[in-house]
């Protein structure tokens, strides 16, 4: 995970890379959904809000919303990880974005944004 990660409280991820940012969710969320076996993205140019849900994952125990972050336009899907979600199982596997977005979210989208490693003290 990278340290310049922002992290939600419901284990969703952003992260600015090259003017858009990176949606996801983090290594812990993975680790407690076991084998995950479905993902489901949304389609190219559709808009979210701050807390609205935008993907669906499943695994074996069970089926999960994922929250955006902050608001934004979705601009690219993680094909890979659609047609074969388990890689996200994978610790090697590099890719784990579910969606990139581009935003104009205000600053105060991120005040309960959490450092990754204020996260990660969280968690523990």
């Amino acid at each position: 995970m990278n340290e310049s990660m922002l992290c939600t409280k419901t284990h969703e991820y952003v992260l600015e890379q090259d003017g858009k940012y990176e949606v996801g969710i983090t290594d812990y969320a993975i680790e407690q959904l076991g084998d995950i076996v479905f993902v489901e993205l949304p389609e190219v140019g559709t808009e979210f809000s701050k807390n609205e849900a935008f993907a669906t994952i499943e695994s074996v125990k069970a089926a999960s919303e994922i929250y955006m972050p902050i608001s934004g336009k979705v601009v690219e899907i993680n094909e890979e990880i659609v047609n074969s979600p388990e890689l996200l199982n994978d610790d090697s596997y590099e890719n784990k974005w579910f969606v990139k977005i581009e935003s104009s979210a205000p600053q105060v989208e991120f005040a309960d944004l959490l450092d990754y490693s204020d996260y990660k003290e969280e968690i523990e």
